[in-house]
Formats: C-alpha cells, sequence, structure tokens
C-alpha cells in the first residue's frame, strides 16, 4: 500500500484520532484480578537501541494514565520480532526495518503490522578515550576488522592502518539478536554476519563499560548510548567513501544526510488487530506519536518531522500495514526519502 501523504484532511483525521482516544476507557481498566495484575496489558519488547526512547515514553504515559499497564522490555530487534510475530507482544521495538524472513513469520501467524519510523540514529563507532590514534577510520578499515575473513586474522590496530601502533585490536559491539548488529553487518562487513571472535551483547551498557576501561577496544551502537557517556568514550569519524570526508557522528550530519552509511531509521511495529481489540494500546501510540518528536531529542535521537508522526498516526487510523522497505536495510535513504517511500505486505 501507499505511504499516505498530502492527504488534506489529515489534521482533521489526526483530530478524529485524538477525539476517538480521549474518549476510550483509561488504559489498564479491568477486572482486579490475579491474572491481570501478573500480566501488563500493553507488551513491548525488541531493540536495546529503541529501548531507551520508548521506555521514556511509557514511563510518561502512565503518569498521566496511573490505572496503565505497560511492560518495555528488550531482547534485540531480532529476538523481538520472534516474538512479535508469534503475536506474544504488542510492540515490537527495531533498529532495523523487518526482514525478509520476519514478514514472512508474520504473515504466516496472521500478524498484520503497521510500521511507524519513530527517530533517526547515527551508530556510533567508538574507542577509548587514551586511543590517540584512531581519531577516524574509513568504511574500507571497518570492513576489515570486522568482515568474516578477519575472524582469528585481523589481531593488532596496526593491521588495519600501518601508521597505528601494535597494540591488540579488541572488539565490542552488538550481540547476534540485535538490529543493531544485523545493520551494521549489512552496511559494513557487507554480509550477513560479522566475524565471530568478538565481544558481542545484548545490552549496549556492557560495551560502553567494555571500551571505557581498555584503551585498545573499539565498539559501536546507537548514538543516544554515545552522548550519555560521551566523558568516558570518543566517537571516531567516519568516511563512507562519499567524498565528503570523515565526519563525526552529530545531529545536524544526520539531518543532513552527511553521517553515512551509519545513519538509520528507528521504528516501532504495532500489532494492528491488537491495537483495534485494546483502546488504551491505540491511546499509547497516539500518546507516543505526540510525545516522540520531544523525547527523541532528550534521549539522543534525532526526531523526525512532526508531519511524519501526524502520516503515522493516520496509517494506525486506517490501518495501513505492512512495510516500506524491501526486507533489508538501505543505509543511503535521508529522511524525506524515508516517509516518501511505499508500504508492502
Amino acid at each position: 500500500m501507499k505511504a499516505w501523504f498530502g492527504i488534506p484532511s489529515l489534521l482533521a483525521v489526526s483530530t478524529l484520532i485524538l477525539s476517538a482516544c480521549s474518549t476510550a476507557p483509561r488504559a489498564g481498566i479491568q477486572a482486579n484480578t490475579a491474572e491481570t495484575q501478573a500480566t501488563p496489558r500493553i507488551q513491548i519488547d525488541g531493540s536495546s537501541t529503541v529501548y531507551p526512547l520508548t521506555d521514556a515514553i511509557a514511563k510518561a504515559f502512565q503518569q498521566k494514565q496511573p490505572d496503565a499497564s505497560v511492560a518495555v522490555a528488550f531482547s534485540g530487534t531480532t529476538g523481538g520480532f520472534r516474538k512479535f510475530c508469534a503475536g506474544e507482544t504488542d510492540i515490537n521495538n527495531a533498529s532495523r526495518p523487518i526482514s525478509t524472513e520476519e514478514i514472512a513469520a508474520c504473515r504466516e501467524a496472521g500478524v498484520r503490522f503497521v510500521e511507524i519510523p519513530v527517530a533517526f540514529d547515527a551508530l556510533t563507532v567508538v574507542v577509548n578515550p587514551q586511543n590517540t590514534w584512531a581519531q577516524s577510520l574509513t568504511v574500507e578499515e571497518l570492513k576489515k576488522m570486522w568482515e568474516p575473513a578477519a575472524d582469528g586474522k585481523i589481531k593488532t590496530w596496526n593491521q588495519i592502518r600501518p601508521d597505528f601502533p601494535n597494540r591488540p585490536l579488541k572488539l565490542y559491539g552488538a550481540g547476534g539478536q540485535s538490529g543493531t548488529y544485523d545493520y551494521f553487518a549489512e552496511v559494513i562487513a557487507g554480509d550477513r554476519n560479522t566475524r565471530r571472535d568478538y565481544n558481542g551483547s545484548e545490552d549496549d551498557n556492557d560495551t560502553v563499560k567494555a571500551v571505557s576501561s581498555d584503551p585498545d577496544a573499539l565498539g559501536y551502537f546507537g548514538f543516544a548510548y554515545f552522548e550519555e557517556n560521551q566523558d568516558k568514550l570518543k566517537a571516531v569519524a567516519i568516511d563512507g567513501g562519499t567524498g565528503k570526508g570523515a565526519i563525526v557522528p552529530t545531529r545536524e550530519a544526520v539531518e543532513q544526510a552527511q553521517y553515512q552509511p551509519l545513519s538509520r531509521p528507528l521504528f516501532i511495529y504495532i500489532n494492528l488487530q491488537k491495537s483495534q481489540e485494546k483502546p488504551e494500546l491505540g491511546q499509547f501510540v497516539t500518546f507516543y506519536l505526540d510525545n516522540v518528536e520531544q523525547t527523541a531529542q532528550a534521549v539522543g535521537y534525532i526526531p523526525l518531522p512532526n508531519e511524519a508522526y501526524e502520516i503515522s498516526k493516520v496509517h494506525l487510523y486506517k490501518g495501513e500495514v505492512g512495510t516500506a522497505y524491501d526486507g533489508k536495510p538501505q543505509p543511503y535513504l535521508t529522511i524525506n526519502e524515508v516517509l516518501q517511500k511505499e508500504q508492502t505486505f
């Protein structure tokens, strides 16, 4: 289905959405049973990268709606989609688009989803502040570090660049269930996988701790984790081969499509049927879209234009299901190009 742009009554439709939410029962109101108390009415899982954004919005929502019951967890984008496509969760946080295999799994299970881009991220390569040599790296140098062929062979910094010191190269990054891993492997290693002999974790805080305590370490994760820990980490400028030279990840660089190929959209995926069955779920997603622009900036991500969030409300209201991607990351898309892509399911 084609994305809804240029709709004359966009604001009117948004008003209908907000009006419908205001007349819905308060989120989480239900029979007072042990089962109800043990099982949150809105269950969210998925990306650790998107987790800080969704968790902050969920907490704000529950402050406004004290009876709301929202559980936000993270098991990685891939692990989250496994639960989402099985119908076990209402929303999946994702740091990459849904894959071809996941689309098929959702279709087989009868899970129809609405794909909502919520922010842009600058996937950030970091080193220890005591690392004085790696001020910048090219995508080719990152590939030399991380491609599967490097496994057990590329072990020192001077193997990456001759003028780097002969010191051990210790690599840290996202675990194999992470959308961050999938994205990094695709755009840097040029493969569905990276080398295996690195230290991986689904919790980006593990990478923060490791790199901040080891001068020989290099890691990668979402920009929000770097901003939160920039007093003990150093971001590496990346030359993406676009002729713009090495670019340090910043919000401005992402907005101007300069930090490539490591700029990426972040998503939430909504189970459409559950949003129709649970009034509080639709209410939460509307609250999310009303507050994500401000919250994204607060937690360290780059918000989309306000028009994008209004369009997403229309998609949810109209039940526009599917994905605007082809089952894989597309790293050189700008924010405007993301908003103009067609959806398919």
